[in-house]
């Protein structure tokens, strides 16, 4: 049977950012990497969009502004992000605060969906150049805690610490992990919400500030905004009862030749459930099951025109009239989101777009359309024996999946400190 040092599972800017850290602090490591898909995962090949700025990524139960600005010098020198410009933002700074609301100012790089193709590539191959084994297209699927072996369908491994990163899609697949190898969690923190697609010149903010950051009242934020080659795409998710299903997200290229002038960006609810629910996950499952049964099986969209009128969006009304833009992502199900999401969700959602339309008019325009869902499971919160995120001895869960961050930049610090814990528990 083989043996590596650390086998880390997952190959997301998580699992990334601990093999560099593992290969810097100890460069004979015998490392692997290894993930379900034939390809490099992560928020690095979805859109490639960074945040530099605590606490953009950082959840504060597990980070401080210091410790957190410590290890963001170390993501930028791996990373070295092109960081935009930003301009004009005293305007919707004020006019965001007098409606009780915030715009954050963070320091961003965007390389686009392309873009980030190209830095996966250069990233793996300076990571295979330091000795990093990668097993890509295989599926692990359990531990054998007792003799330190990890289990995929194909073979077993020796490891000498295992670090589970998973990202997001691997929300469930960690839970199962921690339920077999008897790791305390919750999960009782989702985050809910619809994606918005509209033209340019209805959201200008964009061409001064790429991912503009709004905190409304009630729990709702703005997330994930892409632009000038901007997309929709859906993502799919399997239940707890392998029923698949579909959410959605958004992406942009660099590439000037998909350029559609349109944006997309996330507006969410975060909800934080009591008992007697117990779990975030399963809740947020069954309202991703019940709009994908009312759409025939994919996400529901529907036109701000008809959802002000109180109407259902069908067919005929995605014309060439007022709604003077297609739907990127043309498979969904033309339908009323209010039907569907739970009305305390929807208000809160739906204020904070008229709050969004006074400080960056235009959003409320009738051609606007709203995709739903859009569901954010990384919530998992594991309880930890250290501050390196060690979860059980000689395995640490990280990332996303694990609820140690929330975007690429959080995630590679997270990888760097579980790194820095391996090598300090083994010296």
């Amino acid at each position: 049977m083989a043996r590596w040092d650390c086998i880390i599972v997952g190959s997301g800017p998580a699992g990334l950012g601990a093999a560099f850290k593992l290969t810097d602090l100890k460069p004979d490591s015998k490392i692997l990497i290894i993930d379900r898909e034939k390809y490099s995962t992560g928020g690095l090949r979805n859109d490639c969009k960074m945040n530099f700025t605590f606490p953009i990524g950082f959840p504060l139960e597990y980070w401080e502004q210091e410790n957190a600005d410590y290890y963001l010098q170390q993501v930028m020198k791996i990373l070295k992000p092109p960081v935009m410009d930003k301009y004009n933002l005293d305007i919707y700074e004020k006019r965001a605060l007098k409606l009780h609301a915030r715009l954050l100012t963070v320091s961003q790089a965007h390389l686009g969906t392309d873009g980030g193709l190209i830095l996966i590539k250069q990233l793996v191959a300076e990571l295979e150049k330091r000795g990093v084994e990668f097993s890509l297209g295989e599926e692990v699927t359990d531990i054998d805690y007792d003799r330190k072996v990890l289990v995929s369908r194909k073979r077993e491994m020796e490891y000498g610490d295992l670090i589970i990163a998973p990202g997001r899609k691997g929300f469930k697949f960690l839970q199962d992990i921690m339920n077999r190898l008897e790791i305390s969690y919750n999960d009782n923190i989702v985050d809910i919400g619809i994606r918005v697609e509209t033209r340019e010149e209805l959201y200008p903010i964009v061409k001064d500030y790429y991912d503009p950051k709004f905190m409304f009242p009630e729990k709702v934020r703005t997330f994930c905004t892409n632009s000038n080659a901007a997309y929709v795409v859906q993502e799919k998710y399997s239940s707890h009862d392998g029923v698949e299903y579909f959410s959605v997200n958004g992406h942009a290229w660099s590439n000037p030749e998909k350029t559609n002038n349109l944006v997309n960006f996330a507006l969410l609810k975060t909800i934080k459930l009591t008992r007697p629910v117990a779990s975030g996950q399963k809740f947020a499952e069954i309202l991703g099951l019940q709009a994908n049964l009312c759409g025939g099986g994919k996400p529901i969209m529907q036109r701000v025109g008809d959802f002000r009128m109180g109407k259902r969006s069908i067919k005929d009304t995605f014309n060439s009239d007022l709604y003077n833009f297609a739907p990127t992502l043309s498979g969904c199900t033309p339908g009323d989101i209010s039907l569907i999401m739970p009305y305390k969700i929807m208000k809160s959602i739906w204020l904070s777009m008229k709050l969004l339309d006074t400080i960056t008019p235009g959003i409320l325009h009738p051609s606007t359309i709203m995709y739903y869902p859009e569901i954010k499971m990384y919530a998992n919160k594991p309880e930890f024996l250290d501050n390196h995120f060690q979860a059980k001895k000689n395995i640490y869960l990280i990332g996303d999946g694990a609820g140690t961050s929330r975007g690429i930049t959080g995630a590679w610090a997270s990888g760097i400190r579980a790194a820095e814990g391996i090598i300090n528990n083994n010296n």
